[in-house]
């Protein structure tokens, strides 16, 4: 298993963590599915999106993998009108990750981090690694401290 720019970063910064690898699932349950592969509850992994805001630009947005992003709860925590999803186009030229690879550690530029405060529930969370099929699993007050994370209620049901 290839270590990322990210499992690098958080060796050197002597925060514990571990690897952990999975076939990369195609269509609906995809947080299932890789929860289930990767030994944690569904609510434990959490995606990482891109966002840009109509007054503050570029952010970060990490909420559970089964749940949508609620905008306006962004919107609000960031001081923006709106806040939409950035491009697939866009995505690795902005944080040097592809889609489906995204974290917030060890990315090409700093951007603010907002993180879903379910997140506060668990000891240790999942988070992609910084590609396709690889995770990251992180005690969930260290990602908060590495990525200096803004609690924030983000997640809303999916349909």
């Amino acid at each position: 298993m290839a270590k990322t720019n990210a499992a690098r970063l958080l060796e050197a910064a002597g925060v514990p963590f571990e690897l952990r690898s999975f076939d990369v699932p195609v269509g609906e349950g995809y947080a299932r599915r890789v929860a289930d592969q990767i030994g944690l509850p569904p609510e434990q992994v959490f995606k990482t999106l891109v966002v840009r805001g109509d007054r503050r630009g570029v952010c970060m947005a990490v909420v559970p993998a089964g749940a949508e992003l609620d905008r306006k709860a962004l919107a609000a925590a960031t001081g923006d009108r709106k806040v939409d999803l950035v491009g697939v186009k866009e995505i690795r030229a902005l944080t040097g990750y592809v889609r489906g690879g995204v974290t917030a550690i060890g990315i090409k530029r700093s951007f603010p981090v907002y993180l879903d405060e379910s997140a506060t529930r668990f000891d240790r969370i999942a988070v992609s690694a910084g590609s396709p099929g690889l995770q990251i699993v992180i005690g969930s007050d260290a990602y908060r401290t590495i990525c200096e994370a803004t609690l924030v209620a983000l997640a809303a049901p999916s349909p």
